[in-house]
């Protein structure tokens, strides 16, 4: 089976075909938040700390951390701030640091800039997942090299030079092309998650089939693990977590490992939950018992975050503080 291995300094995630469901928190990601974006350009971490507390207590095995913020204010003062290549290696250092200083799981280091990435794989602690390359030969020669340095697992993104397809032939052979391309940097593909891209159902009425035959035929012709962005599958829809939380089992019966996902809605995670439970990769079906106790403190008046934050306190106490896998 094919096994891919995340780690930070003192935990261990498997992403694998027979292993719970990866959940990636999606949310210390500045693109698109302007709030979050002036925060950072301030010094401001409160909002990250914040979300990669709340992220890791509702499920986030795993947390992404994107630099691509736009400082506005300091644009108008210096011009270097106009270049993501200036403004974002720093960054995202200052970002591992801070989130790791504060939780244990491994990290996902989430830019388009090389050198964003190159900084990330200097901060991180562990064994990160790097996000991400794609299938365009300039993008292919700059990340391959990273990945092979630093010995670390790496997204792979179905897209090339042309674009992103709307066949999902087109999306396979990309897929297959990092993965023969890593393999000639001496990267083997239980190293490689790919993304096949999720492509909005609003837009796309066969977007979720699409996905769910690419999502085998990745599994039983190139063994590779999968993620994507969950939330693209609703994008323009109303009720778009009701759509989400429908996706992701039939996803995970299809085959995918893991998704980059906001793990804070509830509707999403019980959704996944049932589905490792279903998938019997929920021993004893333990996970599955505990986010009913959690559900029953919502249920009561409490948010998903503050239920999870206290379930999780109540269970350190009687483990004593000791560590556990994944």
């Amino acid at each position: 089976m094919t096994r891919t291995v995340v780690e930070s300094a003192t935990r261990t995630v498997v992403i694998g075909f027979d292993e719970p469901f990866c959940v990636i928190g999606e949310r210390i990601n500045p693109t698109g938040r302007k709030k979050l974006a002036a925060e950072l350009e301030s010094g401001d971490f409160s909002t990250v700390e914040r979300d990669a507390l709340e992220q890791v207590a509702c499920g986030a095995m795993v947390l992404d951390v994107n630099s691509g913020a736009v400082f506005s204010n300091k644009m108008a003062e210096d011009p270097r701030y106009a270049d993501n290549n200036f403004v974002e290696p720093p960054l995202m250092r200052a970002l591992c640091e801070r989130v790791q200083a504060l939780v244990d799981v491994p990290l996902c280091i989430d830019s388009s800039v090389p050198e964003a990435l190159k900084a990330g794989l200097e901060a991180a602690n562990g064994r990160p997942l790097l996000n991400s390359v794609t299938g365009e030969e300039e993008r292919l020669e700059a990340i391959l090299p990273l990945v092979k340095k630093y010995n670390v697992p790496v997204v792979a993104i179905s897209n090339d030079d042309t674009g992103i397809s709307e066949d999902p032939d087109v999306r396979f052979a990309v897929a297959r092309k990092i993965v023969q391309r890593a393999a000639d940097f001496g990267i083997p593909a239980h190293d490689i998650v790919v993304d096949p891209l999720v492509m909005p159902i609003g837009a796309m009425a066969t977007a979720g089939q699409q996905v769910f035959a690419l999502v085998r035929r990745l599994r039983d012709k190139l063994g590779v693990n999968t993620t994507c962005g969950a939330s693209n599958v609703s994008f323009g829809l109303p009720n778009r977590h009701g759509v989400n939380a429908a996706f992701l089992p039939m996803a995970i019966g299809a085959g995918m490992t893991s998704a980059i996902m906001n793990p804070v809605r509830s509707v999403e995670m019980e959704a996944i939950r049932a589905a490792n439970l279903l998938m019997n990769h929920d021993p004893n079906g333990a996970e599955w018992i505990k986010l009913a106790k959690v559900l029953d403190a919502v249920k009561e008046g409490a948010s998903f975050a503050e239920a999870s934050k206290a379930a999780g306190a109540a269970a350190g106490g009687r483990r004593g503080g000791r560590r556990a896998r994944g």
